[in-house]
């Protein structure tokens, strides 16, 4: 069976359990810690990022954008109405720039700082650079928040689905990166009721409830992370 290499708190590899859950994939998930840096996890990814889809002939596939492409082309394009990138060109442009927006920028400013400060630093040893939160990155990831939830907001209220009238990459990878955060009890959600609305409807999905039902050591979620009415 393929296997994905992937952390919990990992927004990217999110994504492609929450693809790989629509499309009905089958695979084992082996939770690695990049931070580690394993020799047999290098081999398989010398960048040493997550995640990493290694299919039954042992090739690896490595990167969110890589998987979700290689999916789309090998089962996407075969699920009609169902299929998670679009047949248009310039919608499925504006599907890419969006997973790019929620996994690459809104990463770089909110998701990333904010699990490593709260979640890898306790489980990072001295010399891997585990340690007490940087108090001074929580509150510039913490301020970024804000901007970001107004521009999903604005999506979420003028759209049906994010990137358009339906389903696609564009919600699974935002959907990833709130959930990452809900977690992590960093939302305000009355602040933010059409996005609260638009996630509910995704956190609603069978693809989700793995995800909602997983812990991460020595971190408890707020109350209301696996509720689907919160």
């Amino acid at each position: 069976m393929p296997t994905l290499y992937h952390h919990p708190m990992s927004t990217s590899s999110r994504f492609v359990r929450l693809i790989l859950s629509e499309y009905g994939y089958q695979t084992e998930l082996a939770e690695e810690a990049p931070w580690e840096k394993r020799r047999d996890f290098l081999t398989l990814n010398p960048a040493g990022t997550l995640p990493v889809y290694v299919d039954d002939s042992m090739r690896a596939l490595c990167g969110a954008m890589v998987i979700s492409e290689y999916v789309d082309e090998t089962h996407g394009v075969l699920k009609r109405d169902r299929r998670l990138l679009a047949e248009d060109p310039f919608q499925r442009a504006e599907i890419r720039r969006l997973v790019e927006w929620f996994l690459q920028k809104m990463e770089a400013d909110v998701t990333r700082p904010l699990v490593r400060e709260r979640i890898f630093k306790l489980q990072m040893t001295p010399d891997q650079g585990g340690g007490a939160p940087d108090s001074k990155m929580l509150r510039t990831s913490r301020s970024n928040i804000r901007q970001h939830l107004k521009y999903l907001g604005w999506l979420a209220g003028s759209r049906t689905y994010l990137a358009g009238d339906r389903l696609s990459y564009a919600d699974l990878a935002a959907a990833a990166a709130i959930s990452v955060l809900d977690y992590l009890g960093e939302i305000d959600w009355s602040e933010v009721p059409a996005v609260k609305d638009w996630y509910q409807r995704l956190k609603s999905r069978p693809s989700f409830r793995p995800l909602l039902a997983e812990r991460v050591r020595g971190v408890t979620p707020v109350s209301h992370y696996a509720d689907l009415d919160f």
